[in-house]
């Protein structure tokens, strides 16, 4: 009940902190599925890419995200950086693995058919990887309101993570504890809302989930 009496000053800090979780999470989609396509596509290019996408998850953001922002600045670009880089990881490995799972039987069909690389890689093996697709961005979606609230730990006038240091400083921790819990229903929401929008466009993935529990 602590958090009702200053309710639009918490309405304010939300809409700030969903703000950049959505746009680092329009960010690892807009990055994530052409470089998953680029590394299924060549292992050449598997080769050199993967390493470096292990160093970027290898660096604590905690760590990195002080540097990024002195570089980029504290605005609202820098903490999109910040809550893209920790996000954006799940997504990539979960769309170069659904790629590369395409069975070979609908590979050797659309070469018989006389699909070229690009053909094949957008008519058969990214509509197969989908569901493997929205599993990556539903993880990726949760790990957003992680990055948004770490980037505004470190360097943000503004923010549900900028609520919590500045309310745990005075000793309000009702408001600070209000602030976690939005935070957890932002994450549920986002994730439900990945989870229904799978259901929509990709309606075969229930299908599959429910065979690879009954095999199992």
């Amino acid at each position: 009940m602590a958090v009702v009496p200053i309710w639009p000053n918490i309405a304010m800090h939300t809409a700030t902190t969903l703000r950049t979780v959505l746009l680092g999470l329009l960010a690892s989609i807009v990055v994530s599925l052409p470089l998953a396509m680029l590394i299924a596509s060549s292992r050449t290019v598997s080769a050199a890419i993967y390493p470096l996408l292990v160093l970027t998850q290898s660096v604590p953001k905690v760590a990195l995200a002080p540097i990024l922002l002195v570089a980029l600045g504290a605005n609202e670009f820098s903490r999109v950086i910040i809550t893209f880089l920790v996000a954006f990881f799940p997504l990539v490995v979960s769309s170069v693995a659904g790629l590369l799972a395409t069975p070979p039987e609908l590979i050797e069909l659309g070469r018989s058919c006389r699909a070229n690389r690009v053909q094949e890689l957008l008519r058969i093996r990214l509509p197969y990887a989908l569901p493997f697709v929205f599993g990556g961005l539903r993880v990726a979606a949760a790990l957003c309101v992680v990055g948004a609230v770490v980037a505004e730990f470190v360097g943000a006038d503004t923010g549900l993570g900028y609520l919590i240091q500045t309310s745990m400083a005075f000793f309000r921790t009702p408001v600070a504890f209000g602030a976690v819990v939005i935070l957890a229903i932002m994450g549920i929401a986002l994730f439900q809302l990945v989870e229904v929008t799978e259901r929509l466009l990709v309606p075969w993935s229930s299908n599959l989930e429910k065979n690879s529990n009954e095999e199992n």
